[in-house]
């Protein structure tokens, strides 16, 4: 498996998707992912993959590249694939291709090429692309989990109060024992606590 692909189609939306091209790049340090047409109805990210990769971790990139960047959009709208690379006919007179950036968006209505792309321009489009190295790959998931830990976080401490967790020292004293919760949070119920624990 030597590139991960994330598309987003049924309709085509490269401003949408665009989000998360630009955001491996700002956020995550990550090379820029090729862009791709798929001849159909939408546009792909490809991410290049160095060889030391599992299959398992380039899924939970996508999967969490999904999590962040697209996470209003219908399942069904996007697919990840290890799939073979552009360019193809994939019907007859509309084809695959890379294409760069700043054309990206000139493809919204009609994500397809009507006749076949320059094998010349393609490489060197590929030619460009760097490989995501095992550690550049585990340091991105690490900043997204990250990213997502503080929408997660509450959840359990309104879950208790809402559960009828009416007595205030119970309460922090849930708080701090659940593991889910920011250590920021458990450390100051703790504190909360320790007036009340000498007395």
């Amino acid at each position: 498996m030597r590139a991960a692909v994330l598309e987003l189609a049924r309709p085509a939306r490269w401003d949408t998707l665009a989000a998360a091209w630009q955001g491996v790049q700002a956020e995550l340090d990550l090379p820029p992912p090729a862009i791709a047409v798929n001849g159909r109805d939408g546009h792909q990210l490809w991410f290049s993959l160095a060889p030391s990769i599992e299959p398992a971790q380039a899924t939970a990139l996508l999967e969490a590249l999904i999590a962040r960047y697209l996470p209003e959009v219908p399942p069904d709208r996007i697919a990840m694939t290890p799939s073979a690379a552009p360019p193809t006919e994939v019907v007859a007179g509309r084809w695959s291709a890379f294409v760069a950036q700043d054309l990206a968006s000139v493809f919204a209505d009609e994500p397809r090429l009507d006749l076949p792309p320059s094998a010349d321009a393609q490489a060197d489009m590929l030619s460009r692309l760097k490989s995501i190295q095992p550690e550049a790959l585990e340091n991105a998931l690490e900043r997204l989990r990250a990213a997502a830990a503080p929408a997660s976080a509450p959840a359990p401490a309104a879950a208790a109060a809402t559960a009828g967790e009416a007595d205030p020292r119970r309460f922090l004293l849930s708080v701090m024992n659940d593991p889910a919760v920011d250590l920021r949070l458990r450390i100051e119920a703790a504190k909360a606590l320790l007036p009340s624990s000498h007395r």
